[in-house]
């Protein structure tokens, strides 16, 4: 953020949100044009976020913050809007994140309350707030990162016909599975470091305005798959047939099988963790953000994982260790 845009933030918390007596900190820095800062008030703390608007819109988030907010998800509370010049003012849902305090002894009860949260975003009434829904083109645009950016531009490789055609049929089967499954709200980016540790009403729920009305296992799979800290498939496996029991409860999968279920979620994961891998390449080349470059290994190993256990999704499997490997350590992420 320029010198400028913060002397017009600080007028704007002064002028049109009325505080006085308070200093700012940096919050975080997300990945994208968004940067937050903490404002240090005497009895409190609160949240301004700057989105500069020739770059970010605040309008979804302010829309979709008061629809999460109704499901009884705890989300920042809208304090003083100025969507023209990319100005919010939000509640403070403080600083740990999830992925600070996840460990063996806590993951159980953080991920419960997570699912939990999932479990009512997914099942609750829907606001009157009509969601883009994650279509088609939408899931080939994010699965198209990995090609684009990871491959293209961080490892330079050129796919030739035969190539591009496996990784073709390949998305276009991740597309189809998607698409089969049940529709519900998605927040789309439902992972340990968009997941607040709470005292009371665990967890605060952050960047959500990017939410889509998309695939029952999406966020499922982000939490549980995160691109930022992995679990034994095994424990993984079994919250996630936990999940699709609860559900089943509900009658929102009172038909889908164990088996259907997981096919979902390992699929949907595949369609993630490819679009992941891409938006990592894409901020260190594009945005100057080399740090995510480090996470790539990991989310490429569950892309692995998954594509060797369906005859489907062999061809990525084949072509990752084909085209990929020769210019890159899988598992320290080298450029060989």
């Amino acid at each position: 953020m320029s010198d400028l845009r913060l002397q017009h933030l600080q007028s704007w918390l002064k002028e049109v949100a009325g505080l006085t007596d308070f200093r700012i900190s940096v919050a975080s820095a997300d990945a994208s044009f968004r940067r937050y800062f903490r404002v240090h008030l005497a009895d409190r703390t609160l949240i301004a976020m700057d989105a500069p608007p020739d770059k970010e819109d605040c309008a979804p988030f302010v829309r979709i913050a008061k629809a999460f907010g109704a499901l009884g998800l705890h989300v920042p509370e809208i304090i003083c809007e100025d969507l023209s010049n990319g100005f919010l003012l939000l509640s403070d849902l403080g600083d740990t994140q999830y992925a600070q305090v996840l460990a063996p002894g806590t993951v159980d009860a953080l991920y419960g309350d997570a699912m939990d949260a999932l479990y009512r975003l997914q099942t609750g009434p829907r606001p009157s707030l009509s969601l883009p829904a994650y279509d088609y083109a939408l899931l080939q645009r994010e699965m198209d990162l990995f090609r684009d950016w990871f491959l293209g531009k961080h490892l330079g490789i050129m796919l030739d016909a035969n190539q591009q055609a496996a990784l073709a049929q390949v998305s276009e089967q991740l597309a189809q599975s998607a698409l089969a499954q049940p529709q519900v709200w998605v927040h789309r980016d439902y992972h340990s470091r968009n997941l607040m540790k709470l005292d009371q009403g665990n967890p605060g729920v952050l960047d959500f305005q990017d939410a889509v009305v998309g695939a029952v296992t999406y966020d499922l799979v982000s939490l549980l798959r995160d691109c930022y800290v992995d679990w034994p498939r095994p424990q993984v496996e079994a919250w996630a047939e936990a999940y699709r029991l609860r559900l089943s409860e509900q009658g929102l999968l009172r038909d889908v099988d164990s088996r259907t279920f997981r096919r979902w979620f390992d699929w949907m994961g595949v369609q993630r963790h490819m679009k992941a891998i891409g938006i990592f390449a894409r901020l260190n080349h594009r945005d100057n953000k080399p740090g995510y470059l480090k996470d790539i290994p990991r989310t490429l190993g569950y892309v692995l994982q998954v594509t060797q256990d369906y005859v489907e999704l062999q061809p990525l499997n084949k072509l990752i260790h084909q085209v990929v490997a020769p210019r890159y350590e899988l598992t320290t992420g080298k450029l060989r």
